[in-house]
């Protein structure tokens, strides 16, 4: 089995075609149809299901699929690595991130890298939902990440976490935000919601879905957007409201405010995650006291703001 057949079918299962993945790839479908049989001879399972219009992983393929991601990122790793080592410095630091963390986290924490005087090579990419980075981490595809993790007991790969609770998220006109008193969660049964969308953001969706649940309602959710300021653009036109982490204070349009939630019965959190093999070097271990430096500073801005 070589390297190019993992990435040939790495890119048809991603793209989901053989056409689209051979217009990708620079090469004839046919050959291309050819490398994946091979390579499903050699594996001993069928990877894919042939449709009428394109192909569909097999359960064998997707397990098939992340492995073989594992292993190209493995392979990447262990080029970058060779070449740092030879030039006698690592500089590549590859950053999982939430889309909240990178509008909220990211510039400060590029910033304190840079103030640091590391000469970093940064490789910054949003992965959700969390269970994606954290299997990216396990995966060597990033050396560390942000993560909004539903799970209350910390996990092997947490570095730092800090509590970003649940607010919501209402236009300035709206009755509520008419004072700084805590909102009741059951109160807002009656109220009409902008919500994460479940494809871009199923942490988020299925959490604060949980929380209504919880609260004895099902939210009546008529606006979905897939990034934290759309949503907030949503509510600042209000069209509803929105339950967010307090740290969207950072990033409120003028006629939005934040109001904090009460009766919850579960809490918000924002992880550091790092990978606990390949950080554990002088080099590695800096860059993740940074990190967690800077998360802690978000957390601290984050309370002078909900005060």
């Amino acid at each position: 089995m070589e390297l190019r057949h993992l990435r040939y079918f790495v890119t048809v299962a991603e793209l989901g075609s053989i056409s689209r993945a051979a217009a990708k790839l620079f090469m004839a479908q046919p050959p291309l149809s050819a490398q994946i049989r091979q390579l499903e001879e050699e594996v001993g399972a069928s990877l894919l299901v042939r449709l009428p219009r394109g192909v569909q992983l097999t359960p064998a393929g997707t397990s098939f699929l992340e492995d073989a991601r594992a292993i190209l990122a493995r392979t990447e790793q262990a080029t970058q690595r060779a070449r740092e080592q030879q030039s006698g410095q690592r500089s590549t630091l590859r950053i999982g991130l939430m889309p909240s963390a990178t509008q909220s986290l990211l510039p400060g924490l590029i910033r304190r890298f840079e103030r640091s005087g590391l000469d970093l090579h940064i490789e910054a990419q949003e992965r959700v939902p969390s269970s994606r980075q954290l299997q990216a981490l396990r995966n060597a595809e990033i050396d560390l990440g942000f993560i909004r993790p539903a799970a209350s007991s910390p996990q092997p790969e947490w570095a730092a976490q800090i509590d970003d609770p649940y607010c919501l998220a209402v236009a300035e006109q709206h009755a509520l935000a008419q004072n700084r008193q805590a909102v009741p969660l059951p109160s807002l049964a009656s109220e009409v919601f902008v919500a994460f969308s479940r494809y871009a953001e199923s942490d988020y969706f299925d959490q604060t879905a949980a929380l209504c649940e919880e609260a004895g309602f099902t939210a009546d959710v008529r606006h979905t957007a897939t990034q934290f300021m759309s949503v907030l653009a949503m509510v600042d036109c209000g069209l509803g409201v929105a339950i967010v982490p307090a740290s969207c204070a950072l990033m409120l349009p003028p006629r939005v405010r934040l109001r904090p939630l009460s009766g919850l019965q579960r809490n918000s959190r924002l992880v550091l995650i790092r990978s606990a093999d390949r950080m554990q070097d002088p080099w590695g271990q800096g860059i993740v006291a940074l990190a967690a430096q800077e998360l802690k500073a978000l957390g601290e801005s984050v309370q002078k703001l909900m005060r």
